[in-house]
């Protein structure tokens, strides 16, 4: 595998499992050295030791928690090169607007749009003292289509995260920082697995809109967040970036 990262710091939050996971090894495989953080202990620390690095658990909606993750990461490799801010969840109580709580939403909000502003907010200053970094933020292709079997605050975050990305890529461009939102379609985590095992006909209603035919694997995002970590995608800021196996394209899928 290519070297396209050697010498790079890389921190993945929400690195214990799923895209995370994949990425770590990933990024790792490329060169960088790589920070996990993850609230589970376990996992998060089997994935640093997997590629000889760095587990810091955070809660990443813990303002100076976030703030201490990146501070750390400097003082251990010198430097944070790459931000892969990833941390999220989808629970089965954030459902259609009509029956999702304000518990509900508020909890999905904080994890997976308000982490991502923690993040940005704590990373920045190092990036621009260094002049340089990329900062990937994992949004969703439901952040650029709707949806009748809706995951309302779910949808709602990931615009969210999208919009942001979007306005700081252009805001910190000249600052040599780049900043784009990922947008991944349905993957099979275990995340995806857990929230489609309850539900069968919600997998088969989502999956006959793929035009590949099926879920994308861990590992194609994390090519993806390999991609938008190196220098391959130099001229690439304040875009979202879709791999979705064509759902964002299609009108009407292949029989």
């Amino acid at each position: 595998m290519s070297q396209r990262l050697e010498g790079r710091v890389a921190v993945v939050t929400g690195g214990g499992s799923g895209i995370g996971l994949a990425s770590v090894r990933r990024l790792a495989a490329e060169g960088a050295r790589v920070v996990v953080a993850d609230i589970d202990e376990a996992s998060g620390k089997a994935a640093a030791d997997e590629v000889d690095g760095l587990y810091v658990r955070v809660d990443v909606t813990d303002e100076s928690a976030v703030t201490a993750l990146f501070q750390t990461t400097v003082d251990t490799y010198g430097s944070v090169d790459i931000a892969f801010n990833n941390a999220g969840i989808s629970p089965p109580d954030d459902d259609s607007i009509l029956t999702t709580g304000i518990e509900a939403w508020q909890r999905v909000q904080q994890v997976n749009l308000t982490s991502v502003y923690l993040c940005c907010k704590a990373v920045l200053p190092h990036m621009q003292r260094q002049g340089k970094g990329s900062i990937i933020n994992t949004a969703s292709f439901v952040a650029v289509l709707g949806a009748a079997t809706s995951q309302i605050s779910y949808t709602a975050s990931k615009g969210g995260v999208l919009a942001m990305s979007r306005e700081l890529g252009v805001q910190f461009a000249r600052e040599g920082i780049r900043v784009n939102a990922l947008c991944p379609g349905p993957v099979n985590t275990p995340l995806l697995k857990e929230l489609f095992a309850k539900d069968q006909e919600r997998a088969a209603r989502r999956l006959v809109h793929v035009p590949m035919g099926r879920f994308a694997e861990p590992e194609e995002i994390a090519a993806a967040v390999a991609f938008l970590a190196s220098d391959d995608s130099s001229f690439m800021t304040a875009s979202s970036f879709l791999v979705d196996g064509g759902i964002s394209g299609a009108y009407v899928t292949p029989q």
